[in-house]
């Protein structure tokens, strides 16, 4: 064996991917280009996806999601004297990306919703969130807060004028200093108290009257997301019961607030999100909405953060499918590429119908919240079937990302790839805003409150299904007349009920072959314990072209 071949042998690569990079993500996503709802005719909103997406699957943009997470948040609680800094310190990707989601809107739809022109602001915004979420996830969390805050804001109007105009700006600003002197503003939030989890009811941080709309606070927080952000909706206890709250990170007089972090959560995944916990040493804040009714203010919150964790759930399972069918269609195996072969097709194929489901269902939910204050349907469809959603696409991106990893082996184990990311990052949308069994109950209590709407919801998707549609509906309401008697039957429920509007979604966005699809597997009621289980009368390949076209 001569030299040359020797050193190809021991320092050469061959048979291997070259790394993932370079797709446009929305170019090559028809769901996300369906424009659902659409007239068809906003081209500048198409060509603004297209390039967002092309920006999002470049090599810079995947590496600063790597970097953020290798090099992560560190809190500094004093100076060198032993004066509370109480910061924490961001390495420049992390800014880097925040910079992105602020320039696309992904923090202000809910704002510019209010505004003129805004009238698909949450569904324009949601495919670019899903874009951005197959870059980096951790990031995403203050964006999604921050989104979400305009919601309770509008229980404070003069709250809202101060901070919507902040909002608004397309402006990230990591500056620490009042947010009057900044460009623009991130907002947080902090509920999870170590003796109450998502009881709210029992939380101990109290609140005391200074002035007419000005209290301080005293107490712990568990969970305190984003301690970097601008501000604050809290929770504290009055008599008259837990109300909301405003608090400044900085007050105008430039004085830092009274909170002191005691440290970063050392999560399993999400790393370069700042998660911390925090003590309230007479921290001012201002009253959100009436005094005693902080968990109503919070819960306009609840529906659009809910919907992000599903449109970044499915896009979690897009960029781990979309790693595997990359590195099979550029690795062979006896004798032929590993996506040629029909297993390896299947599998492919069959974690791909839960994905376009997912990503389809995300994509309804953004629009119904357009129609919302409009269109009875939309609200109906958004209160019931958000939760469901939450619960099915949420669990159904941690299976995925764990099987996607197998697809690449061991290339895919080693944190050197970023499946292994991926993976870690999948659990944190099913915890975060309520964890199963949370909201299992909270489709119950939606349907104990509103029953005509879980009715009329279920008449939508009967209509949507086709011929499908009747059976279906039977055996939702079957299964919702034995939660009445059997609580713990919720889950049931709720997954038959996400999975039967997550077919309804895919019907109107992707082709007959693809839709029937999903539902002859997921809908006819055989056990299913892993994913490849496609049998020979679906078009595997022809799934995967549909879904990943490579251009």
């Amino acid at each position: 064996m001569d030299k040359v071949s020797q050193a190809t042998m021991t320092t050469g690569v061959i048979n291997q991917a070259p790394p993932y990079c370079g797709y446009n993500l929305a170019e090559s996503d028809p769901i996300l280009l369906a424009d659902l709802g659409g007239t068809g005719t906003n081209d500048s909103a198409r060509e603004e996806l297209i390039k967002f997406g092309e920006q999002c699957g470049a090599a810079d943009a995947l590496d600063l999601g790597r970097l953020a997470n290798v090099n992560e948040p560190v809190l500094k609680t004093h100076d060198p004297y032993g004066r509370r800094l109480d910061i924490v310190e961001f390495h420049p990707s992390y800014h880097a990306l925040m910079r992105r989601s602020f320039e696309a809107g992904l923090h202000s739809a809910s704002v510019e919703s209010m505004e003129p022109g805004g009238e698909r602001a949450f569904y324009n915004r949601a495919r670019k969130y899903f874009l951005m979420s197959q870059v980096e996830g951790g990031h995403l969390c203050p964006v999604t807060m921050t989104n979400a805050s305009a919601m309770a804001l509008t229980q404070a109007p003069e709250l809202a004028k101060v901070w919507n105009e902040r909002i608004l700006s397309r402006k990230y600003d990591q500056r620490f200093r009042p947010a009057s002197q900044k460009m623009g503003a991130s907002l947080g939030m902090g509920m999870t108290e170590k003796q109450g989890g998502s009881d709210l009811r029992q939380i101990i941080t109290r609140a005391e009257k200074v002035s007419d709309d000005t209290y301080v606070i005293n107490g712990h927080k568990w969970f305190f997301s984003a301690p970097m952000c601008d501000a604050f909706l809290v929770l504290a206890k009055l008599e008259e019961g837990p109300t909301c709250f405003l608090v400044p990170r900085i007050l105008e007089s430039g004085e830092v607030n009274g909170l002191d972090f005691q440290r970063l959560k050392n999560k399993l995944g999400n790393k370069s999100n700042a998660s911390s916990e925090v003590e309230f040493n007479n921290a001012v804040g201002f009253l959100v909405g009436e005094v005693g009714k902080g968990i109503k203010t919070i819960l306009k919150m609840v529906t659009p953060t809910r919907v992000d964790c599903c449109i970044g759930s499915s896009a979690l399972m897009r960029a781990a499918i979309s790693r595997a069918v990359h590195h099979t269609s550029n690795r062979s195996a006896f004798g032929a590429r590993l996506i040629e072969k029909p297993l390896m097709q299947r599998v492919l194929a069959d974690m791909s119908l839960d994905m376009a489901a997912s990503e389809a269902l995300a994509l309804k939910l953004s629009h119904c919240m357009d129609l919302e204050g409009e269109d009875s349907q939309a609200a109906d469809f958004l209160r019931i079937i958000t939760p469901a959603a939450k619960y099915w696409i949420c669990k159904s991106a941690e299976n995925v990302a764990a099987e996607a990893m197998e697809c690449l082996g061991g290339n895919g184990y080693v944190e050197d790839h970023d499946m292994a990311r991926i993976y870690r990052e999948a659990p944190v949308n099913s915890i975060w805003e309520g964890s199963g069994n949370i909201m299992a109950l909270d489709l119950l209590r939606a349907m104990h409150r509103t029953p005509d709407s879980f009715m009329n919801v279920l008449g939508m998707l009967e209509a949507d299904l086709g011929p499908a549609g009747k059976v279906s509906v039977e055996v939702l309401q079957a299964a919702a007349r034995t939660c009445l008697e059997d609580e713990g039957g919720a889950r049931l429920l709720t997954e038959q009920l996400a999975i039967t509007a997550a077919a309804a979604a895919l019907k109107e966005v992707a082709p007959p072959a693809i839709a029937n699809a999903f539902i002859e597997t997921r809908m006819a009621g055989q056990w299913r314990s892993s994913y490849g289980m496609l049998d020979a009368r679906y078009d595997a390949k022809g799934i995967l072209e549909w879904l990943y076209p490579i251009k």
